[in-house]
């Protein structure tokens, strides 16, 4: 006998729907699962035969053959398991149910117990652009795929459970939608924690506000790992869109849990300077996110700069420039989006101490400069703000002077943005930072005295063209910070500011 349950399978950040068919014939005991599956699925095979009998059921015997179509799409990990024990079910004439309609995933351990699995967001959106009208998945996961609206979620927790519903023996409800609800970045974490660094924080405003890169540069002990950390908590709040991506990315990669199954603050990612190049921009036999990828619509923070891996630096080129990183493989090209704000810092040479107004530097002059080189001109090149965090003097620590809290700041940051989107309506950018060279001139309009300042500076500095694109952009969002719409000769003269720095340690660009 025949029989076909619908189930769904990823590619990349996609899903698409996997028909598995189940036939069983007369002939010698045997059970083949074809389709090109991985070994998780091949594996299926002694899960459900002992999840059938555990259940209740009898296993079918005979020739069993279970085919995944399309033929050619990689089969990956144990969310088949649930389609092919349905299928089996009908097909050695056990139920009579019509699996018209419905789609199935779901892992089974061997009593029958259903599993949670990754991805499952991605499969719910083609769920419902297919015309899907139930969606059955593991009771973790109900509460991620109910985000998508217009589907039926049902989280289950058996096999058995869902035998009994489709056959009217069980009621069950769906999962309710959930609601989505912004929240503020969960660290206890604030501004106001930082004291002094007036320009450093400045500085990392202009950042949140225009979605621009960034560069700390300082000695030991100056502030750059508080001041990264607490970016988060002056960022925009996340819009639905944005948290759809997001969570789609860490779906995959399978590091939600049920007590957060939707990304509702811009995501933090923060790896340590031995990662691998396939850690960062992702990779493996099956493809999966890289950190920078993780940190979609959020922050990438690489500390210690000059530690990592030339050759894991270089990879960030790309995908700064692009918001996406593109990973191929033999078996295919897969695309995962990346637009993040990369907040890196480092010391100004091993020691910590070059260019500190009180310590001396222990470093000969070539230790420095080899120390320096180990981040290169063009990855520095696509940092928009170069910042220097100087040392925090006595009088400020002690100050009993209360800071600026990041509520005040993210204030201004969201009315920034709010001007942002405005502008940009019916384009798919979304902030300053990703304005296209095609539209520069259009967008930031310059007074003549400023377009004076910036035909000097680019003259004195020796600017490339992406640096001049570069001050453009962020003289822009200093601008929409304080509610002009010409950038005029202070916009202008901070964002010069901000590209400056690289001269006193790289000496030229």
């Amino acid at each position: 006998m025949y029989a076909k349950v619908t189930s769904a399978g990823l590619f990349g950040l996609d899903a698409c729907p996997v028909l598995v068919e189940t036939d069983i014939s007369r002939g010698l005991p045997n059970f083949e699962i074809v389709g090109l599956p991985d070994a998780a699925v091949r594996e299926s095979r002694d899960r459900v035969k002992a999840a059938i009998k555990n259940c209740g059921f009898e296993v079918p015997t005979g020739r069993i053959t279970v085919n995944m179509a399309p033929a050619d799409l990689r089969k990956v990990g144990p969310i088949y398991d649930l389609p092919i024990f349905l299928s089996l079910l009908s097909a050695g004439g056990q139920t009579d149910v019509d699996f018209i309609g419905d789609l199935f995933v779901g892992e089974l351990a061997l009593d029958g117990t259903i599993r949670r699995i990754q991805g499952v967001l991605p499969m719910a959106v083609m769920a419902r652009e297919q015309g899907f009208k139930r969606f059955f998945v593991p009771a973790e996961n109900a509460a991620e795929a109910s985000i998508v609206q217009g589907l039926d979620v049902y989280g289950v927790k058996s096999a058995l459970d869902v035998m009994n519903f489709l056959e009217g023996l069980k009621e069950m409800a769906p999962h309710p939608p959930l609601e989505f609800s912004p929240e503020a970045f969960r660290e206890t974490l604030d501004m106001a924690d930082v004291q002094g660094q007036a320009f450093a924080k400045r500085a990392m405003e202009v950042a949140a506000a225009g979605g621009h890169n960034a560069i700390l540069i300082g000695s030991p002990g100056s502030g750059k790992s508080m001041l990264a950390k607490r970016l988060p908590t002056i960022l925009p709040d996340i819009t639905f869109e944005e948290a759809i991506e997001s969570t789609k990315v860490h779906s995959i990669a399978g590091i939600l849990d049920s007590e957060h199954p939707m990304v509702t603050s811009r995501p933090f990612r923060a790896p340590h300077h031995t990662i691998s190049s396939a850690g960062l921009s992702g990779g493996g036999s099956i493809p999966r996110p890289g950190e920078i990828s993780l940190a979609h619509n959020g922050v990438l923070f690489l500390d210690e700069l000059p530690e990592f891996d030339r050759q894991t630096l270089e990879i960030l080129r790309q995908p700064i420039e692009e918001g996406h990183v593109t990973i191929a493989r033999a078996n295919g090209t897969l695309t995962y989006p990346c637009s993040m704000i990369l907040i890196a810092a480092m010391n100004p040479c091993p020691c910590g101490y070059y260019g500190h107004p009180t310590r001396p530097c222990s470093c000969s002059p070539q230790y420095v400069t080899r120390y320096l080189n180990k981040v290169s001109g063009p990855l520095l090149d696509r940092l928009d703000l170069h910042i220097e965090v100087a040392p925090v003097e006595f009088a400020q620590l002690s100050s009993k002077r209360k800071s600026e809290s990041s509520a005040d700041i993210r204030a201004r940051v969201n009315q920034a943005r709010a001007v942002q989107l405005k502008r940009f309506a019916g384009t798919s950018i979304r902030c300053n930072a990703q304005i296209p060279a095609a539209m520069l001139q259009e967008v930031c309009v310059l007074t003549q005295s400023a377009s004076k300042a910036l035909f000097q500076a680019f003259e004195r500095l020796g600017l490339s063209a992406r640096g001049y694109n570069r001050i453009l952009k962020v003289a822009r969002t200093i601008a929409d910070l304080a509610g002009n719409e010409e950038i005029d000769l202070p916009h202008i003269s901070e964002a010069i500011q901000y590209r400056s720095l690289d001269r006193k340690y790289w000496g030229s660009e």
